[in-house]
């Protein structure tokens, strides 16, 4: 079964958001508290693309489109958990996820609440696991193939990027055949895959799939000093790292919460992906990780480190190096073997074997938006 990650708890509201009273003001701090903006330089990028034109499968809990900041961006598709989900936990996660990704805002110029790295592209929803406070969790079975399904399925329906803040548990961190299987049938498709690289960095720093899939982005995180988060998973299949601390995100259908975690990391990077594919919808999958592991900052002496992967993902300087990429020959479907130090980065080999799926980020401090005293994770 399907697991969302062990979470880093930031146990801090956004300023003035729980309080009734100042429901008018709570976009706009949740858009103030949005400090990945500048150090994705999504300002200077937005002005060659936002995305547009460009699918992102979210495979999560599932999306609430019903949020604000999200009104028009989603496209509903399957729920491949066979389970309902708890009243009040369903798709938390998810939405926290699509809002970084293709987040709108809302009010007078869609200044409030949150805005996603690439605001202009479609969220195709595929539910792939329960919330991880959902009491159903442990009804369902465990070790199902819901996440080889939803690759699958995303690629068949027109996602160019499958964006996955999902890391592998319960005991089995080999991956599986039917996974890897799967997002080799995505790359053929012609999808960027992106996925976190894991929140136990400060422990066990167990490889995590599907991250550790050759040929999928794996991304870690950075705090506002871009310095490597603790928690963050240090792995020699790392791409990047993206911002991943004191994130704010949206919640359930009119919240808003703020969390630690390298769930939201993989987020901005699938949005980033989605910005490349919208200016360059000729690139191939291998290509768009180029130009994202080309196109960042702070990079290692080395070029690459298990800590910081290739560097620091920046939006502006990825599409710049898209277009110096151009459109050359696909090397093929299948490029995660390689030494780290080159681009792209190395993806280790994959043992089959059984997975059942944690999600990270979790748990999370709810802020009210809208509506007095509502629960949220």
């Amino acid at each position: 079964m399907s697991r969302l990650l062990v979470p880093i708890l930031l146990a801090v509201l956004v300023a003035g958001i729980a309080a009734p009273s100042a429901s008018d003001d709570v976009g706009e701090v949740a858009r103030a508290r949005q400090w990945q903006l500048g150090v994705l330089r999504l300002p200077e990028a937005w002005r060659a693309s936002k995305g547009a034109g460009v699918v992102v499968a979210v495979l999560d809990t599932g999306v609430n489109g019903r949020h604000p900041d999200l009104e028009g961006a989603v496209i509903q598709g399957p729920d491949l958990t066979g389970a309902a989900g708890s009243a009040g936990l369903w798709g938390r996660h998810g939405t926290a996820m699509a809002s970084l990704i293709a987040g709108r805002g809302h009010g007078d110029g869609r200044g409030d609440g949150v805005i996603g790295v690439a605001p202009a592209a479609k969220v195709l929803s595929i539910r792939v696991t329960l919330e991880n406070g959902d009491p159903l969790r442990d009804k369902q079975r465990s070790g199902g193939d819901a996440l080889a399904k939803g690759i699958r399925y995303a690629a068949d329906h027109g996602a160019e990027v499958i964006s996955m803040s999902l890391g592998g548990g319960s005991g089995a961190w080999e991956g599986s055949a039917e996974e890897e299987a799967a997002v080799r049938y995505a790359i053929g498709k012609g999808a960027v895959l992106v996925a976190s690289s894991g929140n136990d960095g400060d422990a066990a720093n167990r490889k995590n799939f599907p991250a550790a899939y050759p040929g999928v982005i794996a991304v870690g995180a950075v705090d506002r000093r871009l310095r490597v988060a603790g928690f963050s998973n240090r792995q020699d299949y790392l791409s990047v790292v993206a911002p991943g601390a004191e994130i704010v995100t949206a919640d359930g259908e009119d919240s808003y919460v703020v969390g630690d975690g390298t769930s939201s990391a993989a987020a901005m990077v699938a949005g980033i992906a989605a910005l490349v594919r919208s200016a360059h919808p000729d690139l191939s999958p291998h290509h768009v990780r180029a130009a994202i592991q080309l196109g960042t900052r702070l990079r290692p002496a080395a070029g690459f480190s298990p800590a910081y992967g290739h560097g620091v993902a920046d939006a502006l300087l990825a599409l710049r190096a898209a277009d110096r990429l151009g459109v050359p020959a696909s090397p093929g479907p299948y490029f995660g073997a390689g030494s780290p130090s080159t681009t792209p980065a190395s993806r280790t080999a994959v043992v089959a074997g059984m997975l059942a799926l944690v999600a990270t980020m979790s748990a999370w401090v709810v802020a009210t938006h809208r509506r007095r005293g509502r629960d949220s994770t």
